[in-house]
């Protein structure tokens, strides 16, 4: 086991389950002190109870990412316990689908605007503004999708057209900010073991069988196979990888 983030405090949103939980413990795992973020305090907290018993140290934080003021203070939670912000992976996503988009309701498309994109917008903008003051900078790895790419989806539009924008917002922003001493950079994961990636009815024994059956590699990706591509995009072994879109699709998009 490697220790790239020995003394470093990582913040992860969406990081009660999912792809969120599996970054945050590998980040725990390889040194970094954890602030898992996400609307749900319980699942935080068994996110902060599996880093402890893994002997690292977290602390979970309620937090709505829409709002700026819960992007605030998340930053300050990281510094005020352990120091300072030295990664930030946003991950924090709603997908609202299930409709062709002339049937979408007009809430729903809002509000994947709102946590998709909104949400990534206003949690960049309160960490750049943070490690821009610290001498070695940062790292950020935003969680975007296939389906922001040259892909498409039926009933998912809105949430393709969200992440397509967090995808162009990270580039303009690695842009921006990579001589303040800040990278950024961008994961999209195609089909991953979570529940997002069931369709409706059917069992995990079914989405293997169809991952069989379609995708190029023959199954859908791990959850701590996205969160490696997240650590090394926030490690120093990615120095020079700036604006960069990691897709982890199991070849879906080729």
């Amino acid at each position: 086991m490697t220790h790239r983030f020995s003394g470093r405090t990582a913040l992860v949103t969406g990081a009660g389950s999912g792809i969120g939980r599996a970054v945050a413990l590998a980040l725990a795992a390889e040194g970094a002190q954890v602030v898992a973020a996400g609307r749900r305090q319980e699942p935080l907290d068994e996110t902060v109870r599996l880093i402890e018993g893994q002997g690292g140290k977290a602390l979970a934080v309620s937090a709505d990412v829409s709002r700026a003021a819960d992007a605030q203070a998340l930053v300050r939670a990281a510094v005020d316990r352990f120091g300072s912000l030295d990664v930030a992976v946003n991950n924090a996503g709603v997908f609202r689908g299930g409709q062709p988009l002339a049937d979408l309701p007009e809430e729903d498309w809002h509000a994947q605007l709102a946590t998709n994109v909104t949400g990534v917008f206003l949690a960049l903008q309160s960490q750049v503004r943070r490690m821009r003051t610290q001498p070695a900078g940062g790292a950020i790895v935003n969680i975007s999708s296939t389906f922001g790419l040259h892909t498409a989806s039926p009933e998912a539009a809105a949430y393709a057209a969200s992440k397509a924008a967090v995808t162009a917002l990270s580039r303009g922003a690695a842009l921006d900010h990579i001589r303040d001493g800040v990278r950024i950079n961008v994961v999209s994961p195609g089909a991953t073991e979570t529940s997002m990636s069931l369709r409706p009815g059917e069992t995990e024994p079914d989405r293997a069988e169809r991952a069989r059956a379609t995708l190029p590699l023959g199954r859908i990706a791990a959850t701590r196979e996205i969160a490696a591509a997240v650590l090394y995009l926030a490690s120093d072994d990615a120095a020079s990888v700036v604006g960069t879109d990691l897709v982890v699709d199991s070849g879906a998009t080729l």
